[in-house]
């Protein structure tokens, strides 16, 4: 599981591309952790990382859970709202096939995933993101076997990337004793081994086509819930706040350089650090009434990692920045979203005017609200 950032999630934006003389639609492929993960997890059997229990999804469809970590939408599925995208499939339905994806893209996001193969091991089964791009290479061969080479290359080629993934590399590893590289590193040392692995990762994508790739940067993930109650003051944790920071300007600087050597390269770097902070230090001026606390919470019993059936909500999901102790609500989400449309200057794809068809919201039922 992960903090907010947005996304962070691989986008893959597929754009007009020509298979077969037709022109194909605008779809994604999305590779991320927990923010992105719209029910991949629930179809791995020993993941302790699963939103499969009410009442995750209560504002989206049925209101039944789905495999996302929120009330309601991901980032992704807000930006692809906004810009006429479909959203894609989990890569574990079982129903995927190679139609269902040149038509809606995949979705290869994983809870408890990080940049760091070792990052949540404690959740048991996740797919980090090597793991992702390994599940992406399949794609690439069936995608490859259903239109032919040539075809498949021109697709993946025109295709945009947005990788946002690294909180958990923080919260779910190196800021927890259980795992040796919180001795083994400083904090400088260890956003640097970050970079250079996620840089290794960024060129492998290259090599299997990716040329236009975007990279979401990490909110303040010291203000989550979960690190407020978990130190002393119930005060942001400055220095996680610090590590995101420092991650942040290391991955740009490093995504700078990307793009002046790899070949063809147009490497971009997203940062919803500021407006995240903002909204967590002045809720009142977006709408929210709480940013420190979760919306459904076990009562007194704190942390309650996940929502559960027995969890009391808070009597109205709107005003709440945080669904949980590691995740935003949907109305959080739709402020991230707009930021990072905002930033990348996103437009609208496929050619239409409307947006892609937004959730029905399910009926505002909780199980005894409180305030």
């Amino acid at each position: 599981m992960r903090f907010f950032l947005v996304p962070t999630t691989l986008i893959v934006t597929i754009l007009g591309v020509s298979l077969n003389g037709c022109d194909a639609k605008v779809v994604q492929f999305i590779f991320g952790d927990s923010l992105s993960d719209v029910g991949n997890n629930n179809r791995l059997s020993r993941s302790l990382a699963k939103a499969n229990l009410p009442w995750y999804g209560i504002d989206f469809g049925n209101g039944l859970p789905n495999g996302r970590f929120s009330n309601g939408r991901t980032v992704a599925d807000i930006i692809g709202d906004e810009t006429g995208l479909p959203r894609p499939p989990p890569f574990l339905d079982p129903s995927l096939t190679a139609d269902v994806i040149l038509e809606n893209g995949v979705n290869y996001a994983s809870g408890g995933g990080g940049i760091l193969n070792e990052t949540g091991t404690y959740f048991i089964q996740r797919f980090c993101l090597y793991k992702q791009i390994e599940l992406f290479q399949g794609t690439q061969q069936l995608i490859r076997n259903k239109i032919g080479t040539n075809a498949a290359q021109k697709f993946f080629q025109e295709s945009q990337y947005v990788v946002a993934l690294g909180s958990n590399d923080f919260i779910n590893n190196y800021l927890m004793p259980v795992y040796s590289d919180s001795w083994k590193y400083n904090d400088e040392a260890f956003v640097n081994y970050m970079a250079e692995t996620l840089r290794g990762q960024l060129e492998l994508l290259h090599s299997l086509g990716a040329r236009q790739l975007m990279v979401f940067g990490l909110g303040p993930m010291g203000c989550i819930p979960l690190q407020r109650v978990l130190s002393s003051s119930g005060d942001c944790q400055d220095r996680a706040n610090k590590l995101a920071l420092s991650f942040n300007q290391v991955i740009s600087q490093m995504l700078e350089k990307l793009s002046g050597k790899l070949a063809n390269a147009s490497y971009k770097f997203g940062d919803a650090y500021d407006v995240v902070n903002d909204v967590i230090s002045n809720p009142h001026k977006y709408g929210f009434n709480n940013s420190d606390s979760p919306c459904c919470s076990f009562g007194s019993i704190r942390p309650a990692l996940t929502c559960i059936p027995a969890s009391t909500l808070c009597s109205d999901r709107s005003k709440y920045v945080f669904w949980d102790e590691y995740h935003p609500t949907d109305t959080a989400n739709q402020i991230i979203a707009k930021e990072l449309i905002k930033k990348f200057g996103f437009s609208r794809a496929n050619g239409g005017n409307a947006p892609s068809s937004a959730p029905a919201i399910a009926p505002a039922i909780a199980p005894s609200p409180r305030d």
